[in-house]
């Protein structure tokens, strides 16, 4: 062909050349585990000049201006601005209605150059219900389009930003279709070639029950903070919520656009992912430091220290929320008592207490696939930048001080306990594209070793923390038919703010298993975070899901 041909071929090889125009491809589907849509689709028009094919300008842009009701000077100079190609459209609006798209598209004969597009924008159709485990979708940014020249990214691009769409942004994203168009060594366009359709991406389906998304949301209703539902049996997350939450239709439907001003300028940071985010965790740290004490010998369940209501270390009072009187490890875990924990971090030593929060996972992400998950925060003293006295001991030894962890990392320690060591992954995609993500086998996964006495002994203070009539969690022991084990917690905050609240237990049933965690950023009390996991556990119940 090259010698029949060969002028013709030369011609086209030194004066021409071949341009993609590409057509993004509507981003996959999210459903929850029940196959609820979570993230769709819909379509949506976009008005183009192609810069080759305008022949009157002011013609032109006075139309636009006419029908978008905006100055066809600011029009034009955004044209030029935009402008990279003489075939490539320069888009001047998106997402307008289908009334101006049909009514464009009838009347574009008349000015060369018009086109109309036919898109797809990313539509939620539970707004804020659970917007902190799905994300939002951005238009791609300059660095964004440099590092994925090679999957077909255009400036037109939307891309995961947060969550699970920015996680699994590689099997959301459609693969793009196109134009294949023939060019002169001007730019121009010769002829058309070819068009290729876009395809869908791959649609993904959550561990997330909708369901609890919206009971979690709502009950974090007028408060700051998260709730986490995990497995017992995978580390499959039912339930990740932050408060307070976002639409995330506001990052794609230009209608909306005045809300991402309140969201950026709003003080109670809404955008922020709570449930990911660190925070003292108080008296729920009592738990590794029991285990600790109780599987070093230091102490047996038997063991007692009488509180006062205080400690005295020098001249400083080291404060417990009642006078207990004398109490055994049972007692303490179900009383929270500050000064039982005194005694014990003493006698278990920083190092020690900090290895023993370290296997549970403290100060290291959980590895959820979300993105921007804290680490948390341990100091022990080695690792202090100031000498390190009795007072950081007794802080450390209830969870103050320097001691910080997420929501999600305080729910996997509770599961850990419930299941005598065992580490879980918790995870929110179930499967991708319709291929299921193996889960590790139970008997793989990581396991902290540890007299079987020991766990039982800590399983049954945390058990009292619900039975005892005085325990910090007693108001869910009407909860019926299930037995429920927890601990409170009621972390000091910054100086002059409210407490943090936390609670956080297990409960097995013939039904389900699960781990959870509800924490309120500033919610006082810890009876306020039991009020809520009361609240939510009948929920669970009415659910049929425990």
């Amino acid at each position: 062909m090259q010698i029949i041909h060969g002028e013709y071929y030369h011609q086209l090889s030194m004066n021409n050349r071949i341009r993609i125009v590409p057509i993004d491809g509507p981003r996959g589907r999210i459903y929850d585990r029940n196959g609820v849509i979570l993230a769709d689709n819909r379509m949506v028009f976009h008005v183009g000049v192609v810069p080759q094919d305008v022949e009157d300008k002011k013609a032109l842009f006075d139309y636009l201006g006419q029908a978008f009701d905006r100055d066809p000077d600011f029009l034009e100079r955004q044209f030029e601005m935009k402008k990279t190609a003489p075939f490539v459209p320069v888009i001047l609006a998106q997402d307008i209605s289908r009334e101006l798209a049909v009514r464009i598209e009838e009347e574009k004969f008349i000015y060369p150059g018009l086109i109309v597009q036919q898109g797809y924008e990313r539509y939620y159709p539970f707004n804020d219900a659970g917007a902190h485990v799905l994300g939002y979708v951005g238009k791609i940014d300059e660095d964004e389009i440099e590092d994925n020249q090679q999957y077909g990214y255009t400036p037109l691009s939307y891309v995961g930003k947060t969550g699970v769409e920015k996680k699994y942004e590689a099997f959301l994203q459609g693969e793009p279709g196109g134009r294949q168009i023939e060019v002169d060594s001007r730019g121009t366009q010769v002829r058309l070639l070819g068009l290729k359709a876009p395809l869908a991406g791959n649609d993904v389906v959550l561990t997330i029950d909708q369901r609890v998304q919206n009971a979690a949301q709502e009950l974090l209703s007028g408060y700051r903070g998260g709730i986490v539902v995990m497995d017992l049996t995978n580390g499959n997350l039912m339930s990740l919520v932050s408060s307070p939450s976002y639409d995330p239709n506001a990052f794609s439907d230009k209608s909306k656009n005045d809300k991402l001003t309140e969201y950026f300028n709003d003080p109670s940071t809404p955008l922020l992912n709570r449930a990911l985010s660190s925070y003292p965790p108080g008296s729920v740290f009592k738990i590794p430091v029991a285990l600790a004490a109780i599987q070093l010998h230091k102490i047996t369940p038997s063991t007692t220290f009488d509180c006062p209501g205080y400690m005295m270390v020098g001249n400083r009072k080291f404060g417990c929320s009642h006078v207990h009187g004398v109490q055994d490890l049972e007692q303490a875990l179900a009383h929270s008592c500050n000064v039982y924990f005194f005694h014990v971090g003493q006698l278990v030593t920083p190092p020690i207490i900090g290895a023993f929060a370290k296997a549970f996972g403290f100060t290291r992400p959980t590895g959820v696939d979300l993105p921007f998950e804290a680490k948390g925060k341990l100091v022990t003293g080695a690792s202090s930048d100031r000498p390190w006295y009795t007072g950081d001991v007794l802080n450390l030894s209830i969870g103050q001080g320097y001691t910080l962890a997420t929501p999600l990392q305080i729910t996997v320690m509770m599961a850990a306990v419930a299941n005598d060591g065992v580490i879980l992954r918790p995870r929110v995609v179930k499967s991708v594209g319709g291929e299921d993500i193996p889960v590790m086998d139970f008997s793989k996964r990581p396991l902290i070793r540890l007299r079987d006495q020991t766990w039982r002994e800590v399983q049954k203070g945390l058990k009292a923390v619900v039975d005892d009539p005085e325990g910090t969690g007693r108001d869910l022991k009407d909860v019926p038919g299930l037995n429920i084990y927890g601990k409170t917690g009621t972390a000091q905050s910054t100086r002059g703010k409210p407490n943090h609240a936390w609670f956080a237990g297990y409960i097995r049933s013939p039904k389900a298993s699960i781990a959870f965690c509800v924490f309120l950023e500033y919610g006082g009390s810890s009876e306020n975070a039991v009020r809520i996991s009361r609240d939510l556990i009948l929920q669970l119940q009415s659910l049929k899901i425990i």
